[in-house]
């Protein structure tokens, strides 16, 4: 089992990964009934898309002697509604000044980020905008 999550009422839950028994704890936003006083569940999901591009962007760089240390990243959730769903996610990725890479190592990055794993299980429908400023 990957998590236990207990939902503790008021819209909120809390979140324990297993193996680490790191804690996070969910809130409903403000405008779907909620305090807005944590992440909300569509929040996590894009902040999932948005560590995971840069996650496996980090394994490959290792693998190329690359370190991607330091890259600061923004993320906007656009939300939908009918049915309410998450419908568009900018992610945008700001390396450090200091990285200076060959266009055909920012490519190999590039594709690998576009290819993670939680933007390749996300819905067709949904639209991920991933800048990449070098």
């Amino acid at each position: 089992m990957t998590a236990s999550i207990i939902y503790t009422g008021n819209l909120r839950c809390q979140c324990t990964h297993n193996q680490s028994g790191t804690v996070i704890e969910t809130d409903a936003p403000t405008d779907n009934r909620g305090k807005g006083e944590k992440f909300s569940p569509t929040d996590t999901l894009c902040v999932a898309l948005a560590t995971c591009v840069i996650t496996t962007m980090g394994i490959k760089a290792t693998d190329m002697g690359i370190e991607l240390a330091g890259t600061s990243i923004a993320v906007t959730k656009h939300m939908l509604s009918d049915p309410r769903r998450v419908g568009k996610v900018d992610v945008i990725l700001t390396f450090p000044g200091s990285l200076q890479l060959e266009d055909k190592d920012r490519m190999i990055l590039q594709r690998t980020g576009d290819n993670c794993p939680v933007a390749k299980s996300l819905h067709p429908d949904m639209q991920l905008n991933i800048v990449y400023n070098w």
